[in-house]
């Protein structure tokens, strides 16, 4: 396994509140081990460790012991990663806890044992949220601002969003009184799991507070693509609309596209083939394209790109990019950075 890791943006927004709370930027650099054009790159990971004592340096500089929950509770996900904005973008929890799991370790890369990070348990009649991260006693903090983001995020959308109980595993520490103030529920200390008890709608819950793409965020050719998209007759051209918004999903397969264009998939497959194409094709002319607009940016990093084409790896990621360009991803990027393109028509 990969020594764990955290993305570069959730880095950048425990600096930023720090430093409103009192805390030397220079300090708090120093401990990261990182320059300025590093941490401003999303490409750029922090080993473990070192976040690990950016959050202890980061209590210490504005004397709050309680800064991880102020830190889950006021830098939403969507301001530090392009997976907050895929779970926003999610029609319902119950989909953005897919892509939460999907994505995560993007965000932050942590030990689960093979399993994925977050689950529904239900315990009689009661439903909660259970964080099946390994190991969590060696840095409650984490588990502090996990919990945090997780309860007070989703109240923007809802009042039976709110949760109503929390159980963690570490011990109760001198700023537990913060707890229930922050997360709005009475806390277990020293409990068998880390877990949040939710309402019963919690899964149903309709999100969608941003459009089913993101990709105008992430891009603005892409975006510009999608508007053209919805105004074409072709059949290609509609597969590929189709496709965008559900890219990220992994779910692309030609059934469901043909399921949504109202016709089976042997007529899919005739259609696309009279226009002298396939769904294959599209589908892989569709990722070459957005693969070149996304690393063209600082906004999204090789691995962020390989997941939301769709891809089940970063290195099936790179082979793919290699067979269409005859470089990899990271090394365009670098030279995209470095020499800009001037911007091209949508193809």
């Amino acid at each position: 396994m990969a020594e764990p890791s955290v993305a570069a943006g959730v880095v950048r927004g425990l600096i930023a509140l720090a430093v409103t709370q009192g805390a030397a930027h220079t300090a708090l650099m120093a401990v990261t081990g990182l320059d300025a054009t590093a941490l401003a790159d999303q490409e750029t990971r922090l080993p473990m460790p070192r976040y690990q004592a950016l959050v202890h340096a980061a209590q210490t500089l504005t004397a709050n012991p309680a800064f991880a929950l102020d830190y889950g509770a006021s830098v939403d996900l969507s301001e530090v990663s392009v997976v907050g904005l895929l779970s926003l973008a999610s029609e319902t929890m119950a989909e953005a806890l897919i892509q939460l799991n999907r994505y995560g370790r993007l965000v932050v890369d942590v030990d689960t044992g093979g399993v994925d990070r977050f689950a529904h348990v239900r315990d009689g009649e009661a439903l909660w949220l259970v964080d099946h991260r390994r190991d969590a006693n060696a840095f409650p903090e984490l588990t502090e601002i996990t919990f945090a983001r997780m309860a007070t995020g989703p109240r923007r959308f809802s009042e039976t969003l709110r949760i109503h109980a929390v159980e963690v595993t570490h011990a109760a520490p001198a700023h537990a009184e913060a707890y229930a103030r922050i997360l709005g529920a009475p806390v277990t200390f020293g409990a068998a799991r880390n877990a949040i008890r939710i309402h019963e709608s919690w899964a149903r819950h309709r999100v969608a507070q941003q459009p089913r793409y993101v990709f105008g965020i992430l891009s603005a050719h892409a975006d510009a693509r999608m508007a053209e998209l919805r105004a074409t007759t072709t059949t290609s051209g509609r597969v590929e609309a189709l496709l965008m918004p559900i890219l990220h999903t992994g779910d692309t397969k030609a059934t469901r596209i043909a399921c949504d264009l109202g016709m089976s998939r042997e007529t899919l497959y005739r259609r696309l083939k009279a226009e002298d194409t396939s769904f294959v094709a599209v589908l892989d002319r569709l990722r070459q394209s957005l693969a070149r607009d996304y690393l063209g940016t600082r906004t999204v990093s090789v691995h962020e790109t390989a997941y939301l084409l769709g891809f089940s790896d970063p290195a099936a990621f790179s082979r793919a990019f290699r067979r269409w360009t005859g470089t990899s991803p990271g090394q365009f990027r670098a030279n995209r950075l470095i020499y800009p393109a001037e911007p091209v028509a949508s193809e």
